[in-house]
């Protein structure tokens, strides 16, 4: 039996979900959340198989969830389920620690087999979203260095940041003390001379492009 929570904040699309994996009799649903939040919740009552995350929620988004669930609860598997097909959505969420990306346009059949897939342990990216993984993770390991005055681990902070993590999940993320990222994030302004982090989070931007 697959245990699995549904996160989306669609009702209809939701609904749908469940329909789907209710005429599946190794699979059940244990809960369904429409917020990040209500997600790192139910995850921690029901302690499910796979979590089916959207990445576009209203509050803490799906990038988030995914790291705190995955920091949390490192055998739950997340496998993304979006709209969002852009390099930097698809990096965020492998980066957060999902095991899985699917757009919301792949067929039911194909949600079904990557659910499967994800429950045994493998990692699966969707017929659909396959080429943007592939292209977007093989970019991200040619780019030259868009800030080279940071450190690696300060970069990944920075990143884990623009992923809209707060100091507490990026330290669950990276296994660190808050204390320690409080530190890494000091010095990020400090080497970018900036003051805040959407000051910083503009600058890496501008700094990729």
């Amino acid at each position: 039996m697959i245990r699995v929570v549904v996160v989306e904040d669609h009702p209809i699309f939701a609904d749908g979900l469940v329909a789907l994996f209710r005429d599946l009799p190794e699979v059940e649903v244990v809960g369904v959340a429409g917020t990040g939040e209500a997600a790192v919740e139910l995850v921690g009552r029901h302690a499910p198989d796979v979590v089916l995350m959207d990445l576009r929620l209203p509050g803490m988004s799906g990038v988030e969830a995914t790291a705190r669930i995955r920091a949390a609860h490192p055998a739950v598997a997340v496998l993304a389920l979006t709209m969002m097909s852009d390099d930097e959505s698809i990096i965020a969420a492998v980066r957060a620690g999902a095991r899985g990306y699917l757009l919301k346009e792949a067929p039911p059949e194909e949600i079904v087999r990557s659910l499967q897939a994800v429950a045994a342990g493998q990692v699966v990216f969707g017929s659909s979203a396959g080429g943007r993984v592939l292209a977007a993770l093989a970019a991200e390991t040619v780019r030259p260095r868009p800030l080279p005055e940071l450190t690696d681990r300060e970069q990944e902070v920075l990143d884990l940041v623009g992923a809209g993590l707060t100091n507490h999940a990026i330290a669950q993320r990276l296994f660190l003390s808050e204390k320690t990222i409080r530190n890494h994030v000091s010095n990020i302004f400090a080497k970018l001379g900036v003051s805040g982090r959407a000051e910083a989070v503009a600058r890496a931007r501008d700094a990729r492009r």
